[in-house]
């Protein structure tokens, strides 16, 4: 089995079913947590030397941090519901407490913080949505945490591929330091499918292909992208979500498409 293919696991007691570290996934920033909660359970928790994202991918949580309460946050009840979710930023060095309101969904996204944020809630009202591409490579995004919004070094997405589409195309990668023209940033996919008993797949390779694996993804997957070209394809019938967080030493979006199928992006 990939090394690079993290798949869920039965929920244990914080209704923990996948759990990316650092350490866990052989690199320095990104760290990625999924809970499933029911109605009336609750999560508590530091965020220690790394700032968070909570998204609330469906559901409903009463979300406190000190001082700060956001009470009965959440709309979408599925994540196929399309609608942007609710999200709360948290610094480093707080703690915090999630108490489902429903049936919850729950992704911890965290990336080394340096304090310099407060707390505060990201509705849906503040989460640009935009489409990319054209045809079968057309996607919708939902930027959760831009480069545009204040963090220390987060970055967090989602995308909805329609069935039988590629996303992440033409392949991309952003894995040298190498500003203005690349990023370095490490990056973690969570897939979800719909209907669930599907499957999409993904690669995620290098120019001299010293890494090159292609990976069946099922519902609830998640994808380590520690560095190379990551695309991705929803077979026919079953549409593709997938949330993204992306961190490294400077906070910076910044890809090179592969030069062998650069050519797609200038049609």
């Amino acid at each position: 089995m990939s090394e690079l293919l993290v798949r869920p696991q039965p929920p244990d007691a914080q209704g923990t079913v996948l759990d990316v570290t650092p350490e866990s996934a052989g690199w320095e920033h990104v760290g990625f947590r999924v809970h499933r909660l029911t109605g009336g359970q609750r999560i508590e928790a530091s965020t220690g030397e790394r700032e968070h994202c909570l998204v609330l991918l469906s559901g409903r949580a009463t979300v406190t941090s000190g001082e700060h309460c956001w009470e009965a946050i959440g709309e979408r009840m599925s994540i196929f519901d399309k609608t942007p979710p609710y999200a709360v930023y948290l610094p480093d060095g707080v703690s915090y407490r999630v108490e489902a309101v429903t049936d919850l969904e729950l992704a911890v996204c965290s990336a080394p913080g340096h304090g310099t944020h407060a707390p505060r809630l990201i509705a849906p009202e503040r989460i640009g949505r935009s489409t990319r591409g054209s045809g079968t490579n057309t996607r919708h995004i939902q930027d959760i945490l831009p480069e545009t919004e204040p963090a220390d070094s987060l970055l967090v997405v989602e995308v909805f591929t329609p069935a039988g589409n590629w996303s992440s195309y033409p392949p991309h990668k952003h894995d040298r330091d190498n500003l203005p023209e690349e990023s370095l940033l490490e990056e973690t996919y969570y897939h979800r499918i719909d209907p669930p008993q599907g499957f999409a797949f993904q690669r995620v390779y290098t120019d001299d292909r010293s890494l090159d694996e292609t990976m069946a993804v099922e519902d609830g997957c998640c994808v380590l992208v520690p560095r190379g070209y990551h695309p991705v394809g929803a077979p026919h019938g079953y549409e593709l979500y997938y949330l993204n967080v992306m961190a490294g030493p400077k906070r910076k979006w910044k890809y090179h498409n592969d030069p062998a199928h650069a050519w797609i992006a200038e049609q």
